[in-house]
């Protein structure tokens, strides 16, 4: 997707209308472009205004049921059946095998696990910081964050005040990556937002550092746990926070 494509998608990716694969595209473009996001908060605006002020008329019922009279039922018919020539059933058995061969090549090029979670992780830290919608419990506080997350998820994630060593707990959220309900903890270093996102897991994944569209990623697992942290904080200074983590999440 070219940045033109991404700039005549907004209208639809605003509305809701583009599938996720397109989505995702757009949203790349989104991290990376601060004149094309700020063109969608001015369409996320403007729709918003139009929902809260335009004037709504329902068509009258007796329009309705003309309307639905003016359209002649379609005639059902059978298909017909095809018969092969003799001359094409060669042809035709080297395309099943082209498709065959098409299918088993997709299943060997598609993104491994981890890419995906890669990608929807970037995508949640993209929509949350362009929504601004970073937090849904604001709080400092790790004794009402716990419990605020514990209550609205199927397991109970755990949360860490590192404001002492530099990363302050701003609040958390819930939010669904990876075909499953996560807890995503909002963390602030000087100017740059880091997300946490935190799910059970039966992996004990080593730590990895993954760089998506200028933005650094962390992940490893501990305890039951896994961690994806995301940000446009350097590598160093993330990967200090995914330590801290990592022992606190380690400590009896």
């Amino acid at each position: 997707m070219t940045k033109d494509e991404a700039g005549r998608l907004l209208h639809a990716y605003v509305d809701g209308e583009l599938d996720s694969a397109r989505s995702l595209e757009l949203e790349r473009h989104l991290a990376e472009s601060p004149a094309l996001r700020a063109a969608c908060e001015r369409l996320r605006d403007l729709s918003s205004a139009i929902r809260e002020k335009a004037d709504y008329y329902p068509a009258p019922a007796s329009l309705t049921g003309r309307l639905r009279a003016s359209v002649p039922a379609a005639p059902v018919e059978s298909a017909p059946r095809l018969r092969w020539p003799q001359w094409l059933r060669p042809v035709a058995a080297l395309a099943a095998v082209a498709v065959l061969v098409w299918i088993a090549a997709s299943g060997v090029m598609r993104p491994s696990e981890n890419e995906r979670l890669a990608q929807e992780v970037l995508a949640s830290h993209v929509r949350a910081t362009l929504s601004n919608r970073l937090y849904d419990v604001a709080s400092s506080d790790q004794h009402t964050v716990k419990p605020w997350l514990s209550s609205r998820l199927a397991f109970s994630p755990p949360v860490a005040d590192l404001s002492a060593s530099g990363f302050e707990l701003l609040g958390a959220r819930p939010d669904y990556v990876g075909g499953q309900p996560v807890a995503v903890l909002a963390y602030r270093r000087r100017h740059h937002l880091i997300d946490v996102f935190i799910w059970p897991t039966e992996s004990q994944s080593a730590a990895r550092t993954l760089t998506r569209d200028g933005f650094n990623i962390e992940r490893f697992a501990r305890n039951g746990m896994s961690f994806w942290l995301i940000s446009d904080l350097n590598r160093n200074e993330l990967n200090d926070l995914a330590a801290l983590l990592a022992d606190h999440s380690a400590a009896p």
